[in-house]
């Protein structure tokens, strides 16, 4: 099915190619990568090819991968709110292309990194949930692949995958979900401490890594950034930046869930509900340092003051809580623009930026108000949506914007074939470069299959599936107590008020999703019923939800807030505990 030898058309004539002979592809598949750097490498610097064009050698790879970023957060996707202007990534679509419908087969931390790591279904790949999935390090990945083709390989940041990383020459990755300031990290096996603020600390790490790198040979970096994931907790520095700003409220912030099913109103992820004493900054991180607390608090402490003055009620107390948590959230996203900045420089000055294949992309979409909720998990859009932006010099038009049906599904694939590999066979996505090139093959996709399954747990979104196409959204939700079907028209309904399923009008569509549904699970081989790995624990009762009490800060005996001291009270409706999720 794949190519021992391809090419693809560059900008400005001639081709990139990626010659594979047969000897050279047993090598590959052998593991032996010194050998096969020598072989690729003589290949793509000999010079004029055998076609009479140029030959490059295999592009540098440097994938950078946020948490939880929203495409609505970054100011080249056009949010009509404007929430934050992002110049380094919105570079990368200047300069490169814009994926406007990147979709996620599972929205959640976890299964869709090990989604990009093997271009695989959760069902295919063993990683379902968050709460209690191990991934599973002996099987094909792509940084495996890379590496055996010759390639330097490093991860730096979040890996969230609960066992060590494999592929990899250097990994040196946040414990679990981390923490914002002064991170602790394992560094190879070993653990590490870390005095700042973590987005700062991982550019770092990704920098020296870079400038310590065999400069022969070509390199796969993966910069995996905490942030904004939940607390979001911004960066001293961009405490502030948005100068108390009163942000335009999305249309469905106070959405009632009329015109859709129980599952919908069951969920436990509303800024008027669920946002907790820590999440809205009553509580103090605990490993600020004696100076990091004092700009803490010189920040926080005021507005704070000025809130429980307030004694804000109802509809104006979600509003507060909005904008608090925009501030907070856009505020790591600052931090994570900046740091593309700082690595988009140095491939500028070390000269790579011409052989360097620049990826941007998140683990999935989030939620900031829309319906009223943060967080993830569900299939409808802003969810199921990732920002997707590439930048390769000399293939790419500058300014692309591409609307296919692509998913990180396809990442690996992509890299793959950009580095001149073959895909294997069990990778269920496929490459984009085509669409990178300006074709769409006549033959791509036209419809996605997603599968939700952390139920019960965290923000209690019900277990569901469904298919996705450019129009319509067919979903089934199948727990024993929400166990009904919805359809979605996104001309029509674009914000995914209504369902419309079972309605005369839309019988032929229904049924011809139906149809487009139970192919998609077939040929992807999906389990059912759900096989016993992607089960979780049982949930623990939930307390009853109610408003936002206003505790009192933390305090030290002599009357001073003293970091990382005194247990908050947990606030009803909330939970706590957020670092797994």
């Amino acid at each position: 099915m794949h190519k021992r030898i391809w090419s693809l058309p560059v900008r400005g004539g001639g081709e990139l190619q990626h010659p594979r002979s047969r000897a050279t592809s047993r090598v590959f598949g052998s593991g032996c990568g010194w050998l096969v750097l020598s072989t690729v490498a003589a290949l793509f610097l000999a010079g004029p090819s055998l076609a009479g064009t140029e030959v490059r050698r295999p592009p540098n790879i440097l994938f950078i991968f946020a948490d939880d970023h929203a495409y609505q957060a970054i100011s080249a996707y056009g949010d009509p709110r404007r929430l934050v202007e992002t110049p380094n990534i919105d570079r990368l679509a200047r300069e490169g292309m814009r994926f406007d419908r990147c979709l996620v087969p599972n929205s959640i931390c976890g299964p869709s990194r090990a989604t990009v790591l093997t271009g695989k279904y959760s069902h295919a790949n063993g990683f379902y949930n968050n709460t209690n999935s191990r991934f599973d390090g002996s099987q094909t990945t792509l940084p495996k692949l890379l590496r055996a083709a010759g390639y330097q390989t490093a991860i730096v940041g979040k890996w969230h995958l609960v066992t060590d990383p494999t592929g990899f020459d250097y990994w040196e990755i946040l414990p679990g979900q981390g923490v914002y300031y002064n991170p602790p990290m394992i560094r190879n096996g070993q653990r590490v401490k870390h005095q700042g603020y973590v987005t700062d600390i991982v550019t770092e790490l990704s920098l020296a890594w870079l400038r310590q790198r065999e400069p022969n040979r070509p390199f796969f970096l993966m910069c995996h950034h905490k942030a904004p994931h939940r607390s979001w907790e911004p960066a001293l520095r961009h405490l502030g930046h948005d100068g108390d700003r009163q942000y335009p409220l999305p249309e469905t912030l106070f959405d009632d869930y009329s015109g859709r099913g129980k599952a919908e109103r069951h969920q436990d992820m509303t800024i008027a509900r669920t946002m907790n004493e820590i999440d809205l900054k009553f509580v103090l991180p605990r490993q600020l340092t004696p100076e990091q607390l004092q700009a803490w608090n010189a920040y926080y402490g005021p507005r704070n003051e000025a809130f429980r003055k307030a004694n804000l009620q109802g509809r104006d107390l979600v509003r507060w809580k909005y904008n608090r948590y925009l501030h907070d959230y856009l505020g790591c996203i600052k931090a994570v623009d900046e740091s593309v900045g700082r690595l988009l420089r140095f491939l500028d000055e070390s000269g790579l930026a011409a052989s360097t294949l620049v990826v941007y992309s998140s683990d999935q979409g989030f939620y900031l108000g829309e319906h009223g909720w943060f967080d993830k998990r569900w299939i409808f859009e802003e969810s199921l949506r990732t920002p997707l932006v590439i930048r390769w010099p000399g293939v790419i038009a500058p300014g692309s914007v591409n609307r296919d049906l692509v998913a990180n599904l396809d990442f690996a694939p992509t890299l793959l074939e950009a580095a001149g590999l073959s895909v294997p066979g069990e990778m269920q996505g496929r490459s984009l470069l085509p669409l990178l090139q300006g074709r769409t093959p006549a033959d791509w996709r036209k419809s996605f299959y997603y599968h939700y399954y952390e139920y019960p747990g965290p923000h209690d979104v019900a277990r569901h599936y469904g298919v996705v196409t450019a129009r319509y959204k067919l979903v089934r939700f199948y727990e024993p107590e929400f166990d009904y079907w919805e359809l979605f028209d996104l001309e029509k309904d674009p914000r995914e008020l209504t369902s419309v399923y079972g309605r005369p009008e839309y019988a032929q569509v229904q049924k011809e999703l139906e149809a487009e549904l139970a192919r998609l699970r077939r040929e992807l081989k999906v389990p059912d019923p759900d096989p016993p790995e992607a089960a979780i624990r049982p949930a623990k009762p939930k307390p009853a939800k109610g408003e936002l009490p206003r505790p009192k800060p933390a305090r030290s005996q002599g009357g001073k807030p003293k970091p990382g001291k005194g247990k908050p009270a947990k606030p009803q409706g909330a939970k706590a505990e957020v670092q797994r999720p």
